[in-house]
């Protein structure tokens, strides 16, 4: 572990703990508390406010004539569950992640992000911010994140359709059909409906990536239909 972390992140820790905790998922944690794992959660809940704060400054600074909706548009698409996942595995970090064996690869890959962020947790508790915000710029932004690439593509096929059904004056909704238990992780099925038709569905942990997916579908069929 300490080996992978200098190679990964240029970091020597005596606090390997803290570290190990931070690649712990819930299906291999011990209950220390009733309805609470030894897991990377609370560490995840840590590293995602502190991922937000540093692009966010990051982008403050490299974009000083931007308005503020380009800001958070472009700060969403760097710190979406799909991107950091990649920049994950990009890392390498999907070979330290400590799961259940039985486990499937699409749970892995979901997890990833949230691994990401438990990491960056964890090192600021270790290392503190400074040192935490240079490593996310320097190993994170610099090297793995195409910023100008991002600027030109448009991810948000949520706001996508919903600007589309305003401009056709058709009213579309994003619905919960469902939830499942896959691997002890819960899933969301959403679907949209315009008008009285259901058009795309997808099923993801997050409600909001799940939303996402069904939109891009439904985009999709629009275009085959010759309607978007």
């Amino acid at each position: 572990m300490a080996k992978a972390l200098y190679n990964i992140f240029g970091l020597k820790s005596k606090n390997i703990y803290i570290y190990e905790l931070a690649f712990r998922h819930k299906s291999v944690a011990a209950e220390v508390k009733t309805g609470v794992k030894d897991s990377y959660e609370r560490l995840e809940f840590l590293g995602d406010a502190i991922v937000g704060a540093v692009i966010a400054e990051y982008l403050f600074k490299k974009y000083p004539f931007k308005t503020e909706g380009f800001l958070t548009d472009l700060r969403s698409k760097i710190v979406c569950g799909k991107y950091m996942s990649k920049i994950a595995q990009k890392l390498g970090l999907d070979k330290l992640i400590s799961i259940q064996n039985n486990s499937s690869s699409g749970i892995v890959v979901s997890a990833l992000c949230d691994v990401l962020e438990a990491v960056i947790g964890a090192m600021f508790i270790d290392k503190g911010f400074e040192f935490t915000r240079k490593t996310i710029i320097e190993r994170i932004v610099d090297i793995h994140i195409d910023i100008e690439g991002l600027v030109e593509t448009e991810t948000n096929f949520k706001s996508r359709l919903i600007e589309w059904s305003q401009k056709e004056k058709i009213e579309v909704s994003f619905e919960l059909k469902d939830t499942k238990i896959a691997k002890k992780q819960k899933q969301y099925i959403v679907k949209i409906v315009m008008g009285d038709q259901e058009w795309g569905e997808a099923i993801h942990n997050s409600i909001k990536e799940s939303e996402q997916l069904a939109a891009e579908k439904t985009i999709e069929m629009l275009k085959e239909a010759g309607r978007y």
